[in-house]
């Protein structure tokens, strides 16, 4: 049973733009993803970065990641990520059981999520799996410029809150049928809950970045 990552890094980024090569902690914002697919090598076989940009390329390679040359049509700005992952595998043409996306948006994540979130994926019937963390925030809608709670009421305290999640980007698993069916996340797919800081960095902007660096250093001084 071959398991790969997958880590789709196109260029032309416009928020924050050259972000998959910035330097976050002296390595490239893509090499996080990279390092930390090859440190949970009992999982996974190879890792793979898919792009169409030179320089994304060049660190790809150094850092040990194979290489799939994504073609222009598929790097759009409102490309979907399924249509690179699942030409992956259409180009490797090997026989590839799961497929682990890590998204180089998402640099952080803690040591031991991988080996717990795919212990959990190859425990349950499902053919995915995705990271989830809970909501702790008062949530409502703007309707005709009156706010209307959505989750509470006024005047409830936020550890009364009902339970919400949101999918937060750490890491996806799932079959490499069902991305070869064009779906990333089956019906079926569990939730796999995260409540760590690292759960709330995904890289869009320079106050992203920042954030990013500052938790590193946070948790280097611990």
């Amino acid at each position: 049973m071959k398991t790969i990552a997958i880590i789709p890094a196109r260029g032309g980024s416009k928020r924050l733009p050259n972000k998959n090569v910035l330097l976050l902690d002296g390595i490239p914002l893509l090499a996080h993803s990279i390092l930390y697919a090859q440190a949970n090598n009992t999982i996974i076989d190879e890792v793979y970065v898919s792009t169409n940009d030179e320089n994304i390329k060049e660190i790809a390679l150094e850092y040990g990641a194979k290489i799939i040359n994504r073609p222009e049509n598929l790097s759009g700005d409102f490309e979907p990520t399924i249509t690179a992952v699942k030409h992956v595998l259409e180009v490797i043409g090997k026989e590839v059981s799961n497929v682990v996306l890590l998204q180089a948006t998402n640099p952080l994540r803690p040591k031991n999520l991988l080996n717990e979130a795919f212990d959990a994926y190859q425990k349950s019937n499902s053919d995915s799996l995705f990271t989830v963390s809970r909501s702790h925030h008062k949530l409502g809608k703007i309707v005709v410029d009156k706010f209307v709670p959505y989750n509470y009421f006024f005047g409830q305290r936020s550890q009364d809150l009902e339970p919400l999640y949101y999918e937060n980007g750490l890491l996806y698993i799932s079959k490499a049928t069902t991305i070869l069916n064009e779906i990333l996340l089956s019906e079926n797919a569990i939730p796999f809950e995260v409540n760590h800081i690292f759960a709330n960095v995904d890289i869009d902007t320079q106050d992203d970045f920042d954030y990013a660096s500052f938790l590193i250093n946070k948790n280097k001084n611990k």
